[in-house]
């Protein structure tokens, strides 16, 4: 038997204690007030609400071994992006890479592989195989229902899929941005349980009135936490938090445990904030995720104080899995299942000849996954459309990576690049390649880089290629975080210093091509209008 010396913070008396805390086989045998005060402030391990791993670029074993040294014991994950690319052999690559670590991962069954009929996914999963997936013990959710429209049009596959999950008995994660009124009753109203996609405090307060619970988002491209962090002292049984998406080198800066920082300085309730991070994720996914109590799994972490929530020891399981700044295991050999058909590119590829009218440019919004739609009179010469970098104009490119298919070429704006190439493989949610660039010449070049190593980002500066190879399905690294966020982290800085004003600007990229969020996004057959929920001319000839 262990015995663990500590300041508890008592979610469930709402009391601040010194403590004893002994551990046996794995859980909390006894916790015993003591007299005297200790070093240290003990809390339940943190569970990161809605995450995908495959965004960090890291497996889930590499991910873990980061994570823990900011107190996540872990995460409930949708595993849909390397669905997308892989199918049921990603989920379980996921589920299999995860089990070699002590880190809790809850893998849910991915909704929308792929994400709409309109783009090419290297894969795709039915109704039946969501059955299949939502039977097993090693599934925990139905993943975020992403086609609302489907969801309130009553669309068949749809419901048999939400239909599985009731019967299993496993919750529905949900994702409907902007959805309120008649729509979102509908969308609620089938069973959907969870949102994340919350931009306003009135959409959330809405959709907790139909009886949802809101992940409150901060990641690296999407950040909702300054506009929805009241909701955590005014709606405590009705808030999670999460990161949803998170680049390497924000992951190796903090993870949940920032998240409390924040809502400290912002002056929130300690007790309704930690809540936030276990009792309401533990309770509403039914994970074994220990809450603090005797006789639950001994699964928490020690900060050396309640204002920044530094990490002193992460233990799960009643195993000290992080402490003395070192993390006490490994990730091992990495395997690197992969699917990437090289579709080679000519600068030629990427001409757009001109049309009547107004031309369609999407407008990238910093800190949003949402875009605008912008009309202009486009730079025009020898019948060709030009960027223009002076009013900040650039051309975006979507490759097929799964099969022979001419580019979709369309404009862009925000990004900013007053000169080069960056390129990613990572376009959610079906992760063909996608490009933005001041030339013609340097994206075809870096497009060609990333179908060399099959799955990667790069940037072109015009005289060389600064790229880190993602050989995990194209969408993630094989190497520790260190590394992965070092390579990328050097690659994202010559996309700033190249012009580019946006905080996380291959994030950004990464969901231009996600035909879920409205308003303008491009997929791998052209420019598509998500509030119609189809695609669209680049020129408009009416206006």
């Amino acid at each position: 038997m262990e015995k663990i010396y500590a300041t508890i913070v008592d979610i469930f008396e709402k009391r601040v204690y010194p403590a004893c805390i002994s551990t046996q086989n794995g859980l909390i045998n006894d916790i015993e007030e003591t007299r005297h005060a200790v070093t240290g402030f003990v809390l339940p391990g943190f569970v990161d609400a809605h995450i995908h791993i495959e965004s960090s670029m890291l497996t889930p074993a590499n991910f873990a071994m980061t994570a823990v040294r900011f107190g996540t014991v872990a995460t409930i994950s949708d595993p849909h992006e390397i669905a997308n690319v892989l199918g049921l052999e990603g989920v379980d690559f996921m589920i299999k890479n995860g089990e070699t670590v002590p880190m809790k991962f809850h893998f849910g069954a991915p909704s929308c592989v792929p994400a709409t009929p309109f783009e090419t996914s290297g894969a795709s999963i039915d109704a039946d195989q969501v059955h299949d997936l939502l039977k097993r013990k090693d599934v925990y959710f139905l993943s975020e229902m992403m086609n609302f429209p489907g969801v309130v049009g009553g669309d068949e596959d749809v419901a048999q899929k939400i239909k599985w999950a009731k019967v299993e008995g496993k919750p529905i994660d949900g994702h409907a941005p902007g959805l309120s009124g008649r729509d979102l009753e509908k969308y609620a109203g089938v069973g959907i349980q969870t949102d994340h996609e919350c931009s306003t405090y009135e959409e959330a307060v809405e959709k907790i009135n139909q009886g949802m619970i809101i992940q409150i988002r901060e990641g690296s491209a999407a950040r909702n936490f300054e506009k929805l962090y009241p909701l955590i002292d005014e709606y405590p049984d009705k808030v999670m938090l999460c990161s949803d998406d998170l680049h390497p080198d924000d992951l190796v800066k903090g993870h949940i445990n920032r998240l409390l920082s924040a809502g400290i300085k912002k002056g929130l309730d300690v007790f309704n904030l930690v809540r936030a991070v276990s009792k309401n994720p533990v309770e509403h996914y039914g994970i074994n995720v220990g809450m603090l109590r005797r006789n639950d799994p001994a699964d928490f972490v020690i900060v050396k104080d309640l204002e920044d929530f530094d990490v002193i020891s992460t233990y799960i399981n009643g195993e000290e899995v992080y402490g003395k700044g070192r993390v006490n295991f490994t990730a091992g050999v990495q395997p690197t299942p992969n699917y990437f058909f090289v579709n080679p590119v000519r600068p030629t590829d990427f001409n757009v000849h001109a049309e009547k009218g107004k031309m369609k440019v999407i407008e990238a919004l910093d800190g949003e996954l949402m875009t605008k739609t912008k009309k202009i009179d486009p730079i025009i010469r020898n019948y060709l459309v030009l960027g223009d970098t002076v009013n900040d104009v650039l051309k975006i490119v979507v490759v097929n990576r799964y099969s022979r298919e001419k580019p979709a070429i369309g404009f862009i704006t925000n990004f900013g690049l007053k000169n080069g190439a960056m390129v990613s493989s990572i376009a959610h949610d079906s992760h063909n390649i996608i490009a933005v660039g001041t030339d013609d010449r340097l994206i075809a070049e870096v497009i060609s880089w990333v179908q060399e190593h099959e799955g990667g980002v790069a940037f072109h500066d015009g005289d060389n290629i600064t790229g880190l190879p993602l050989p995990v399905g194209g969408i993630m690294s094989d190497e520790s975080a260190e590394a992965t966020a070092g390579k990328y982290s050097r690659i994202q800085n010559l996309a700033i210093k190249a012009g580019s004003k946006l905080k996380a600007p291959y994030m950004s990229l990464s969901f231009m091509a996600l035909l879920v969020i409205p308003e303008l996004k491009i997929g791998n057959k052209g420019l598509f209008d998500v509030n119609r929920f189809t695609y669209t001319s680049l020129f408009d000839e009416e206006l």
